[in-house]
């Protein structure tokens, strides 16, 4: 049986250690997305209405997490949305559909608290099937115009960004420093850190453009 409710407090090391077990090794040596689940919930930019997990027959077997970012126009003007991630389903159960239930359930509750737009960095190989787009087809930028091609926008509600230029600025939160992270991380039980392909598969697409 699948079940989708909130997080509560018993589930935060649970999470915390499924978070590291998806990332490790993945992007970089080691990891520090499960670090940034452990400050994230005490940031004034997280968003608990939206902090999800997912259970199969009883046990948590994956997570969703949101923070507010912001777009700013050309005039000026700014406008609230939201970011995900980390998003993470433990390795046994991955490729199983469950990442995609935790998100369009995520969706449905973010629309029905007013917002309209999420911004994520991420392979867009991993969220175009849920309805990502390239943030240049919407132009939501960078500062200084770049448009990264791991940068996509879904807009909840069709039309929210009203077809201006929009620079986008994520929660400061996301600014994990490495050297905390890994002093986190080494109080854990060790895992091995390893060098793989994946890693520099990440390192071509994080530092990659759309003109």
């Amino acid at each position: 049986m699948v079940r989708i409710r909130r997080e509560e407090q018993e589930d935060h090391a649970i999470v915390e250690d499924i978070t590291r077990k998806s990332f490790y090794n993945l992007y970089v040596p080691g990891c520090f997305e499960h670090y940034l689940v452990h400050i994230m919930r005490d940031h004034p930019d997280f968003v608990p209405e939206l902090d999800f997990v997912i259970e199969l027959d009883g046990q948590v077997v994956g997570n969703i997490m949101y923070t507010r970012a912001r777009l700013v126009d050309e005039a000026g003007g700014e406008k609230e949305i939201l970011t995900f991630g980390p998003v993470c389903i433990a390795p046994e159960h991955q490729r199983k559909g469950y990442g995609k239930m935790l998100m369009e359930h995520s969706f449905e509750e973010a629309r029905r608290l007013g917002y309209d737009t999420i911004v994520i960095f991420g392979s867009p190989a991993n969220y175009v099937s849920r309805g990502f787009q390239s943030c240049k087809k919407y132009h939501v930028s960078l500062e200084g115009g770049k448009y990264p091609a791991a940068m996509m926008v879904k807009e909840l509600v069709p039309g929210g960004l009203a077809g201006k230029k929009w620079v986008y600025y994520e929660s400061p939160v996301m600014d994990v420093s490495p050297q905390d992270a890994q002093r986190y991380d080494d109080a854990l039980e060790p895992m091995e850190k390893l060098h793989l392909p994946s890693q520099e598969e990440f390192y071509i697409m994080s530092h990659s453009f759309v003109e």
